[in-house]
């Protein structure tokens, strides 16, 4: 496809330090006290779980319904947790948000799922092949595959509020 048909597409490039979901999080209210509906999902570590200090769940930001996205495999597991039935739910929720108009998708990040081809990597696209400015955050480790799956076109933007909002504004009309 033509990169003058897709939407936009923006990365947050973080390292295995940053705190991306919460700055993810505070782009999604600000974007949403400018009047912009957001679709898309965010994750939330729940690390403050006792029993579960691994425990994640997503958001739905255009419901906001919250579901578990880690599953309990007990405590001899060392198996990858991620809940396959959560992460359905999710591409339910985005394909919702778009054939609602929403005005931006914001996904949690393009991370081991979607570098290898899995994850919600085909609503990544669905989202911007239907016009849709895409956000989401991009660990260093998949970089490579990241410019693989946008081809390049992609915009890569530092970890600040700053840098990704004055991104929404340009790209949004904020």
């Amino acid at each position: 496809m033509n990169a003058d048909t897709l939407a936009p597409i923006a990365a947050v490039v973080y390292k295995p330090t940053d705190h991306v979901e919460p700055l993810l999080l505070r782009v999604a209210i600000a974007l949403r006290n400018r009047g912009l509906r957001v679709g898309g999902v965010l994750q939330h570590d729940m690390a403050t779980i006792a029993e579960d200090p691994c425990a994640m769940e997503l958001e739905d930001l255009h419901s906001g319904e919250k579901f578990a996205l880690s599953q309990e495999l007990g405590s001899g597991s060392e198996a990858c947790r991620l809940d396959p039935a959560s992460l359905a739910h999710a591409a339910v929720a985005i394909r919702r948000a778009l054939d609602d108009g929403v005005d931006v998708m914001m996904f949690n990040k393009f991370g081991a799922q979607e570098a290898g081809g899995a994850g919600l990597r085909d609503e990544m696209g669905l989202a911007v092949v239907s016009g849709v400015p895409m956000l989401t955050a991009v660990g260093e480790r998949f970089l490579d595959e990241w410019e693989t799956f946008t081809g390049g076109v992609a915009t890569v933007l530092p970890p600040d509020d700053a840098s990704i909002l004055a991104w929404c504004d340009l790209t949004l009309g904020t």
